[in-house]
């Protein structure tokens, strides 16, 4: 197992030192530049905003976002196994004809 290493990242123009793996560092810094674009966004042009807030509200929009993401994957799931079964079954009746 690897040491944790710490790596230092920016949001909002603050830095905050974290540590992780070495083989996921590359994965958390493309996380905090993400957090930092959506903080800034839900920032907009109100630099008087508070941090706390604006924390929040990127996180509520990446929660939403990823409830997104799994229902669709879920809706597509049901269509895959719903779509197998239909073919299952014209093999079934292909392989093994009625007599």
């Amino acid at each position: 197992m690897s040491a944790s290493l710490p790596v230092t990242i920016r949001l909002l123009d603050r830095e905050y030192t974290v540590g992780c793996e070495p083989d996921e560092r590359d994965s958390l810094l493309a996380a905090a530049k993400l957090l930092d674009s959506k903080m800034r966004e839900v920032r907009g042009s109100n630099r008087m905003a508070a941090l706390d807030r604006v924390a929040v509200l990127a996180a509520l929009n990446f929660a939403h976002e990823l409830l997104q993401l799994r229902n669709d994957g879920e809706g597509r799931d049901r269509e895959l196994a719903r779509t197998l079964g239909d073919l299952h079954r014209r093999l079934d009746g292909l392989l093994d004809p009625p007599r």
